[in-house]
C-alpha cells in the first residue's frame, strides 16, 4: 500500500490530525487525551485494514488483466460485495470478455487468409506451370502450325490468369469493405444486354441461342457496373456448362414484394452435393474443372448481397441450371 502516493499523503495528513487531536487532549484532560490517542489507534487500524483489503481486491483485478494481456487460457475476478469494485470488476469484465471476442476473431481472420493465401498461391501455380510447359514445348518444336497452336493455348492461359487476379483484387476489396455502391435507379433491359454484350461472339461462335422475357419498364435499384459484373458470372459459368448448340433464357418478374431475375440454361445442371456450397469461394464441386476456379459465383453472391439482393441456384426440371437473383421492393 506503502508504494501508492495517495495513501502516503494520507498517512501524513491523518498523523498531523491525530497528533494536533491528542495535543488538545492533553490540555483539556489526560482522559481526553488517552480516549484521542485510543480512537486515531482504532480509527488508524480499521482504515488500514479496509484499505490494504481494498488494494488486495485491486491487485488481484491487475493480476488477471496481465493474464489476459498474456494470452491466459481460464481468467477469472473474484466477486465483491463492495460497491465501487463490483462496478469496476463488471467492467473489466465486460472489457476481458471482448478482448478475448476479438482475439478470437483476430485469429480466424489469421487462419482465414493463410488460407486463401494458398488457395490463391495454388490458383496462380496451376496456368504458371501450364504455360512454362508450353513455353518449352514451343522452343522445340520447329513446326509453325504447332508454334501457332501453343501460342493460342498461351494467350487463353494469360487471359484466365488476368481474370483470376481481378477478380481476387475485387474479392479483396469487397472484404474490406472498400467498395462504395452507387444506388441509382436500372433498367432491367440495359443491364441485362450490358452484361451479355462481352459474351456475344462467344455465344455466337458455340451457336448459342439467348432470350431475354422482361418488362421494358422494368427497374431495380442498384449499381449498374457491379451488377453488370455479377451477372456476367453466371453468364460464364452458363455459357461453360452448355458447350455448344444451346440456349440461355433469362425471365424476369417485376412483383409488388421484390424484382426477380431468372437465367436458365440447356447445360447439365449441378450435381446435388454441390448444391450448398456453389457460392462458397474456391469451392470448385465434386467433379473438379480445369477452367474453374471458385471464385466468379463467390464475387457474384458478395456483389449481389452488398447491395441488399440475394441470389440461390437450383436445377430446373426441364433440365439445366436456374440461377435466380432477387432485390426486395
Amino acid at each position: 500500500m506503502l508504494r501508492n502516493r495517495e495513501f502516503r499523503q494520507f498517512i501524513i495528513f491523518f498523523f498531523f490530525i491525530a497528533t494536533v487531536y491528542v495535543f488538545l487532549g492533553f490540555r483539556f484532560s489526560t482522559a481526553a487525551g488517552i480516549l484521542a490517542i485510543a480512537s486515531s489507534i482504532t480509527f488508524g487500524t480499521l482504515f488500514g485494514l479496509y484499505t490494504r483489503a481494498r488494494y488486495k481486491s485491486i491487485a488481484r483485478i491487475s493480476e488477471q488483466i496481465d493474464l489476459l494481456l498474456h494470452n491466459a487460457d481460464q481468467l477469472s475476478i473474484n466477486k465483491t460485495e463492495e460497491g465501487e469494485l463490483s462496478i469496476l470488476q463488471s467492467e473489466i469484465s465486460k472489457m476481458m470478455l471482448r478482448i478475448r471476442e476479438q482475439n478470437d476473431a483476430l485469429k480466424k481472420e489469421k487462419e482465414n487468409l493463410a488460407n486463401s493465401l494458398a488457395d490463391i498461391a495454388h490458383q496462380l501455380r496451376t496456368p504458371l506451370t501450364s504455360a512454362n510447359l508450353i513455353l518449352s514445348l514451343l522452343a522445340n518444336n520447329p513446326d509453325e502450325n504447332q508454334q501457332k497452336a501453343f501460342v493460342r493455348e498461351t494467350e487463353e492461359l494469360l487471359i484466365r490468369m488476368d481474370w483470376l487476379i481481378t477478380s481476387l483484387l475485387k474479392l479483396s476489396r469487397l472484404d474490406a469493405g472498400i467498395v462504395v455502391f452507387q444506388r441509382e435507379p436500372i433498367n432491367i433491359n440495359n443491364l441485362l444486354k450490358n452484361a451479355l454484350r462481352p459474351f456475344l461472339i462467344s455465344m455466337e461462335l458455340h451457336n448459342i441461342e439467348f432470350q431475354i422475357h422482361a418488362p421494358k419498364e422494368m427497374m431495380i435499384w442498384g449499381d449498374l457496373s457491379w451488377l453488370s459484373e455479377a451477372i456476367q458470372n453466371l453468364f460464364k459459368n452458363s455459357i461453360e456448362s452448355i458447350g455448344d448448340n444451346g440456349t440461355i433464357e433469362i425471365i424476369c418478374a417485376d412483383t409488388p414484394l421484390h424484382a426477380q431475375i431468372e437465367i436458365h440454361d440447356s447445360g447439365k445442371g449441378f450435381n446435388k452435393e454441390d448444391l450448398p456450397h456453389l457460392f462458397n469461394r474456391y469451392y470448385r464441386g465434386k467433379n473438379q474443372k480445369e477452367t474453374g476456379y471458385g471464385i466468379g459465383l463467390a464475387l457474384c453472391k458478395m456483389i449481389v448481397s452488398h447491395q441488399g439482393g440475394s441470389i440461390t441456384a437450383k436445377n430446373h426440371s426441364n433440365g439445366g441450371a436456374v440461377f435466380s437473383i432477387r432485390f426486395p421492393k
